[in-house]
């Protein structure tokens, strides 16, 4: 469960980071 967790918080950051930079979270994500 917490290895869930983690891997939720990393998406988030990953999708923080990509919409940052300005790159659609739809292109990150596929």
């Amino acid at each position: 469960f917490d290895r869930q967790v983690a891997e939720i918080q990393v998406r988030i950051a990953v999708l923080n980071g990509y919409t940052a930079l300005g790159i659609p979270v739809t292109t990150a994500v596929g």
